[in-house]
């Protein structure tokens, strides 16, 4: 049987995109602190799978084949979530694929990695 074990991202900052997503999702560096070229953050509680972040020479792909989607119960949620999410440094990318009433808004991390923030209870 396979499971989910860790998410696999780049950055050219490693640090600050540890920093970012320590913060976004309440993780904490698994080997109890963060090196330069490769960490993996794990839920601080125990459960959920990891992020690990590698340096990466590459250019952020504008339309990834994968990204992450993050949870929230409802649109009050979402809206919270995505404002705090842009406080600490997320940003909103132009996304002209967006249906006519979308339950996800389209962010992208410091080092540009775009992610989406899912409305759940959206009908």
């Amino acid at each position: 049987m396979l499971i989910l074990g860790t998410i696999v991202m780049g950055a050219a900052d490693v640090r600050r995109a540890a920093q970012f997503w320590s913060r976004a999702l309440d993780y904490v560096p698994r080997d109890g602190e963060v090196d330069e070229d490769w960490t993996v953050l794990v839920p601080s509680d125990g459960a959920g799978p990891g992020i690990a972040l590698g340096r990466s020479v590459s250019p952020v792909q504008e339309r990834p084949r994968v990204h992450v989607d993050l949870y929230t119960a409802d649109a009050a949620e979402q809206a919270a979530e995505v404002e705090r999410l842009l406080s600490l440094g997320a940003r909103h990318i132009d996304w002209d694929s967006y249906p006519e009433d979308p339950d996800f808004v389209v962010l992208a991390d410091p080092e540009g990695n775009r992610f989406c923030v899912i409305d759940t209870a959206h009908g």
